[in-house]
């Protein structure tokens, strides 16, 4: 029985991650299809270069609480489990990267999901475990887009502080060790979404933002 359950939770935890937010906003808002700008992510990133900040800043807060979302879910079926507490945050994050509503063949008709990344469910699955994990991770995130100037690296960043974040919490005797399970399943999908931009960061092509972008600008102009 608790198998089952276990098993019905993350599933239900899959399918909310599935909600591709930020395809249904960019379609309805411009009719473009998000699959067709830039990564072809459906992230809060991406969603800004298709649709402009608000759409982006938008779709990341409705990613979060998908994440989100699902901790209470697992908290309100199965409470006191701090393992599907830990599991259904995740395999939203699962479903948030490879949406079974965005399911489609290639060319050569291979089948394969289309999604985000992960940065934006991974906080909200960290703030569902611990509240104030948003003070944290979201103003380090902010700082690091700014000055380091790559999403990708950003992106990672959300999953490396969560991963620390539970560790110490859990060493310190102040959350369950099940929530570190979150920490490196959240972890290692995100390293596995952004293959492509961790070889891009390695050659040196990985699109650059925020303050260096300025910073490029100002030079080119002196």
């Amino acid at each position: 029985m608790e198998i089952i359950q276990t098993l019905g939770l993350m599933l239900l935890g899959y399918l909310i991650g599935s909600v591709p937010f930020g395809f249904i906003l960019v379609k309805v808002l411009t009719g473009k299809d998000i699959r067709d700008v830039h990564s072809g992510r459906t992230g809060g990133t991406n969603a800004m270069r298709a649709a402009g900040l608000w759409v982006g800043i938008g779709t990341g807060l409705l990613d979060a609480l998908k994440t989100y979302g699902s901790v209470l879910l697992a908290n309100w079926l199965a409470p006191g489990n701090n393992l599907m507490a830990a599991l259904t945050p995740a395999a939203a994050i699962l479903g948030h990267n490879y949406s079974i509503f965005l399911a489609q063949r290639d060319k050569k008709g291979k089948l394969f999901f289309g999604g985000g990344a992960g940065g934006a469910p991974v906080l909200g699955g960290a703030t569902g475990l611990w509240l104030p994990s948003v003070f944290i991770i979201l103003p380090a995130g902010i700082l690091i887009y700014y000055f380091v100037g790559y999403a990708s690296v950003t992106t990672l960043s959300v999953g490396v502080m969560t991963l620390i974040l539970f560790s110490v919490r859990a060493m310190l005797g102040r959350a369950p060790w099940e929530y570190v399970i979150y920490g490196v399943i959240s972890l290692f999908l995100l390293t596995w979404a952004l293959r492509p931009n961790i070889k891009r960061l390695r050659e040196g092509n990985e699109r650059i933002h925020g303050f260096r972008t300025r910073n490029k600008k100002n030079k080119k102009k002196k």
